[in-house]
């Protein structure tokens, strides 16, 4: 399914959506996705963080398992993405201290962050939003940015941009002729990130959920997406296909 233009209907109707589509992507990932031992929670609190979902490790082991059964090996299997960055030692050495480690029984090792209009419409909302990101990184906690808003005033160059900045000497420029963004972030002792950048009408794409710096599932966005608009009611369904047609 294409992507529709959220930013033509009414802020109600963006969050009917959002709030299923979070659910159908965590009944998707406790369905089969993730591998045994892990599992994926809506909503919950991680320390001071509050993610769209979750994913957690049932019991937390001594050290992270060096295999993943039912996980794809970045070795083996790499995602098949349009860019890959990596920050560079310098900009990440200068960060060293600010590392800490999560110790809770259900260790959280994912979030999935699907951002909404809110996030981007104050420049202080911005900057939270990329402590949130860059903070669940430096303590080891993998993260998915689903952006499929275009840039705005405060994130000119999308949000993926603005916490790029955090983690690497490089700015990031988000390519002229595509607006949206789908970034699958590594929390490595250098973090990593996959990007495809995508446009309205354009298909959306299964992106890399990292379990491990290694290992990764593919994160069923297309059909949840799909399963959430299918749930929308009729009259705003043929108000975003309008739209669409419109464009």
């Amino acid at each position: 399914m294409a992507i529709h233009d959220w930013q033509s209907v009414h802020a109600g109707t963006w969050h009917a959506f959002h709030v299923a589509w979070i659910t159908h992507l965590s009944e998707t990932l406790n369905g089969g996705v993730l591998p045994f031992g892990y599992y994926s929670l809506p909503e919950q609190h991680g320390g001071r963080m509050i993610a769209d979902i979750l994913t957690l490790q049932s019991d937390r082991p001594s050290e992270m398992p060096t295999a993943i059964e039912g996980g794809l090996a970045v070795a083996e299997a790499p995602p098949r993405v349009q860019r890959k960055l990596s920050a560079s030692p310098l900009a990440r050495a200068g960060r060293r201290t600010l590392t800490i480690r999560h110790v809770s029984g259900h260790q959280v090792i994912a979030l999935i962050e699907i951002l909404s209009p809110s996030n981007k419409d104050r420049e202080r909302h911005v900057a939270e939003f990329v402590d949130k990101v860059c903070a669940a990184l430096w303590q080891g906690i993998h993260v998915l940015l689903i952006d499929v808003f275009p840039p705005g005033r405060f994130d000119a160059n999308g949000m993926h941009a603005a916490i790029w900045e955090r983690l690497d000497d490089q700015p990031y420029i988000l390519p002229s002729d595509e607006s949206l963004t789908l970034a699958s972030y590594v929390a490595d002792s250098l973090p990593q990130a996959y990007l495809e950048h995508r446009n309205v009408g354009e298909d959306l794409l299964d992106m890399p959920l990292f379990l491990t710096p290694d290992h990764y599932v593919l994160t069923p966005l297309r059909t949840t997406y799909q399963a959430a608009f299918h749930g929308l009611p009729e009259f705003w369904q043929r108000e975003l296909k309008k739209n669409d047609l419109a464009d």
